[in-house]
């Protein structure tokens, strides 16, 4: 594929580049070589472009020149996630009915979907046009489903939960497990919370592998537009997400949990129940929350905080012996 193409295709500028260079492929900023399309958008790899073997670089409009031909963008990130689609392609599924599949004669499943192996959709399903479902998907009774709906293999929707348009299941993913709920009777054992409330998904939503959207033991669990859901997530019942959310790997909302718009939870965050947090909220890997999170704050640790000082909590902590020590040795004698 010529240069110039790629460029027109990603709305850049070719810049110190001939537009007839072909590119046949894309790599990494240290991995690539003549030939290939890569990209960088921070200022601190400026040494890696002008060191790379690639025939093309992606790079911000006031990116330094590097030595090879540049792509200029407003958004290199965005220009090479674009570019990598230039060059690879999913598979595409035809429209058919594998004969293992089961589907209930009352469910209604949209024109042009593909159903696989061993796929079953229960009675009063409704599922809209092109819908892909993979081997063993299952669809549990009384779910309705919009229009390009992707299950990968072995997902799981359950009972009247509702997932809008353009929604990404990965495989393993369960939407409207029964919440954790449980209550003490008098003879000490724990008594099963019926879990009535669907859990709802609304358009443009991913969430990848293994990850759980319980249902609520009243009212609904609520996924907003555009929220991106990673492995392993564990969404709790009642909880509420905000549009263009991410939950990165192994994230724990408890149950209640009230999530703002355009928050990222960064790997492994847990947030206590009933907790609400802000719209905007940055909460970095491994952190704890036990409160409420106002809009925009950016926090760490366990129990979180204000990230700043938790930078300077974090790098007086190995220091403290010797603060100690010297707190001994300065302290009046009794």
């Amino acid at each position: 594929m010529k240069l110039s193409h790629i460029a027109s295709s990603l709305g850049a500028r070719l810049e110190n580049g001939s537009p007839d260079t072909e590119i046949t492929g894309v790599a990494g900023i240290e991995e690539a070589g003549p030939g290939q399309l890569t990209f960088v958008a921070n200022p601190k790899y400026a040494s890696a472009a002008r060191s790379t073997r690639a025939s093309a670089v992606i790079v911000a409009e006031d990116f330094p020149a590097p030595t090879t031909a540049a792509l200029r963008s407003k958004n290199p990130y965005l220009a090479f996630a674009r570019a990598i689609e230039l060059f690879y392609q999913p598979p595409r599924y035809e429209a058919s009915v594998h004969p293992t599949a089961v589907i209930h004669p009352s469910a209604k499943v949209g024109k042009g979907a593909h159903v696989g192996p061993y796929v079953v959709i229960d009675q009063d399903v409704v599922i809209g046009s092109r819908a892909v479902l993979l081997a063993h998907a299952v669809i549990y009774r009384g779910a309705c489903i919009g229009d390009n709906f992707f299950a990968h293999a072995h997902s799981v929707v359950r009972e009247h939960c509702r997932v809008g348009n353009n929604v990404i299941l990965q495989n393993g993913v369960v939407i409207g497990a029964d919440g954790f709920g449980f209550a003490k009777d008098d003879a000490g054992h724990w008594y099963k919370i019926v879990q009535s409330g669907p859990t709802v998904v609304e358009d443009d939503v991913e969430v990848q592998a293994n990850a759980c959207l319980d249902r609520a033991s009243v009212g609904e669990t609520h996924i907003a537009r555009g929220v991106k859901i990673d492995n392993l997530v564990q969404v709790g019942h009642g909880s509420r997400v905000g549009e263009d959310t991410l939950l990165c790997a192994q994230v724990g909302l408890a149950g209640s949990t009230e999530v703002g718009k355009n928050v990222i939870l960064a790997g492994q965050v847990g947030v206590a129940g009933h907790c609400k947090i802000g719209d905007g909220v940055i909460v970095t890997a491994q952190s704890g929350t036990h409160g409420d999170i106002p809009a925009g704050a950016m926090v760490s640790g366990s129990p979180a905080f204000d990230h700043k000082l938790w930078l300077r909590c974090s790098a007086a902590f190995p220091k403290l012996p010797e603060i100690a020590k010297a707190v001994r040795t300065k302290a009046p004698k009794a």
